[in-house]
């Protein structure tokens, strides 16, 4: 092998050595958002199937707060461990613009954000927080169907009730969704 390194196939064995480390990493540190079993640094899942999550299946080890999104019901709940603490009728996705499901985390959190995709364009969307892509929780102030799915893949809220939720989560805080 070094005497491949030397004719040129690769200029040093540092930069090989540190790219299969940055592969390896990368490899090993991502993490589909697809349903199933839940990080045990996180939580753990007991019983999860593709339609279902309960919350004796969860427990928490290091972050007692969680954001639970149930499409089925078209409800959010916020949890403190075990403890419900929010519960709210929301507006997931519709069949055309899907919310995916699966575990994530909220990853970034804005007042007010502009939001813009294919047929929309909305200014100052308040109480935004981002946990996967372009997807995010918010206040929706341009309808008032929340318990049926109308939104672009988003999980829409009453602005009051986004607003409370906006200001107990904190960015890192799990999102689980499923149907």
């Amino acid at each position: 092998m070094q005497s491949w390194i030397r004719s040129g196939g690769i200029r040093s064995s540092k930069t090989f050595c540190t790219g299969v480390a940055l592969m390896v990493a990368t490899l090993f540190s991502w993490s589909p958002p697809l349903a199933g079993t839940l990080n045990s640094t996180t939580a753990k899942a007991t019983s999860v199937n593709e339609n279902s999550i309960t919350v004796s299946s969860i427990s928490q080890t290091s972050q007692p707060r969680w954001i639970e999104i149930d499409l089925s019901e078209q409800r959010l709940r916020g949890w403190e461990g075990k403890k419900l603490v929010h519960s709210y009728r929301i507006s997931g996705g519709k069949r055309s613009t899907p919310t995916p499901i699966g575990r994530f985390r909220i990853n970034s959190k804005y007042r007010t954000h502009r939001m813009r995709g294919r047929g929309y364009n909305i200014p100052d969307v308040p109480y935004t927080m981002y946990f996967y892509g372009g997807y995010a929780i918010h206040g929706a102030y341009w309808h008032n169907r929340f318990g049926t799915p109308v939104s672009h893949g988003c999980v829409n809220l009453p602005v009051k009730q986004a607003r409370n939720l906006y200001n107990w989560a904190s960015t890192g805080t799990l999102v689980v969704v499923h149907k």
